[in-house]
């Protein structure tokens, strides 16, 4: 059986959501981070997870056979986990079979991993990965604000094509990676829907799906308890089977 190492409000919610789309059951378990949740410090930096994931980052997913360092049969990378999960289950028709289709399915996890998570919202809020100097973590910020805004239009002019999903004439992967950069941006735009429309659409399509909405209603419970000092312990989640 699989299992996800997460924190709620991370990029971990992508494959948090996919995993629900597959229907199979999996474990879910939360990375207790050093410090408490409050959004500006590194989450998963601890000893002991480190001690399985050496690169300190949530998510992974454990039951993939191979290893990069840390604990063998663990994958690391949001894009990674996203792809072999489509791959795995190739009846649900997430990953294209074009090699054109699936390049331009890379093309958009690596330009949302790198440009959009790692430097413009890393920037907003992880400041401490770039300057050491936290006097000069707010204005990193509002550089990070300004990236993010030319990455989210760069999105929206892309999906501004007529396309219904991200890659053309199929719901795909990417679409869960979309719809968490959507709501991650809803946190630090307040305008994020009406700058976005097309992208807008697309989320509110996702949002409709029972697995969205069960692993959104999963999260948003255990964020709460984690900001309350309470880290849950490993979950058995049976979601219901994909049609």
């Amino acid at each position: 059986m699989l299992r996800l190492y997460y924190f709620p409000g991370t990029c971990a919610f992508a494959p948090h959501m996919l995993l629900e789309e597959i229907g199979e059951p999996f474990e879910l378990e939360m990375v207790v981070p050093m410090v408490p949740p409050t959004g500006s410090p590194d989450l998963a930096s601890s000893a002991e997870w480190r001690a399985v994931n050496p690169k300190g980052r949530v998510p992974a997913l454990l039951g993939v056979a191979g290893s990069s360092g840390g604990a063998a049969e663990l994958l690391t990378e949001v894009s990674a986990i996203l792809f072999y999960l489509g791959r795995s289950y190739p009846a649900l028709g997430l990953l294209p079979d074009g090699a054109a289709e699936l390049a331009r399915c890379i093309e958009w996890c690596n330009y949302l991993a790198t440009n959009l998570h790692a430097v413009a919202l890393a920037q907003v809020s992880r400041g401490a990965r770039f300057i050491d100097d936290p006097a000069q973590h707010p204005a990193l910020a509002k550089k990070g604000l300004a990236n993010a805004r030319d990455g989210f239009a760069y999105v929206e002019t892309v999906l501004a094509d007529g396309r219904s999903w991200a890659i053309p004439g199929g719901f795909s992967v990417v679409d869960f990676y979309l719809y968490l950069f959507f709501t991650a941006g809803q946190k630090v735009f307040p305008d994020m829907a009406d700058r976005h429309p097309h992208w807008a659409r697309l989320a509110e399509v996702l949002s409709t799906r029972p697995a969205v909405q069960r692993a959104t209603a999963r999260e948003q419970a255990a964020l709460a308890e984690a900001r309350a000092g309470r880290f849950h312990g490993r979950q058995l989640i049976a979601p219901p089977r994909a049609a």
